[in-house]
């Protein structure tokens, strides 16, 4: 009796791999952008959390103020990584059909 469910649990649990790869792969591909400073500050990154562009508003940049800026390129950067976090969270849910799995297991 358990050898015919776990031998259909392990083929759900190979699909599963298979298609978070596939998603894995998928969002790889994607790029979001993210802004601080009510757009003063936009950051481009993709689905590998790499940085692949930051644009500047000139009036943000104030010689006498050069921490705001940094504040801001911060805040962009860490928002664009939380979106592709939240975007792998939200693909994931469709795979697993809500189930929450430790990290690490797949």
């Amino acid at each position: 009796m358990y050898g015919g469910n776990m031998g259909n649990m392990m083929k759900q649990v190979q699909k599963m791999q298979k298609e978070m790869a596939k998603m894995q792969e998928e969002i790889q591909q994607k790029t979001l952008e993210a802004t601080s400073g009510g757009g003063m500050v936009r950051v481009e990154v993709n689905g590998k959390k790499e940085v692949l562009s930051i644009v500047i508003d000139p009036e943000a940049v104030d010689r006498d103020d050069v921490e705001m800026l940094q504040d801001l390129i911060i805040a962009a950067v860490n928002e664009g990584l939380r979106m592709v976090d939240e975007m792998m969270a939200q693909e994931m849910k469709k795979i697993t059909g809500g189930l929450s799995l430790p990290p690490g297991l797949f």
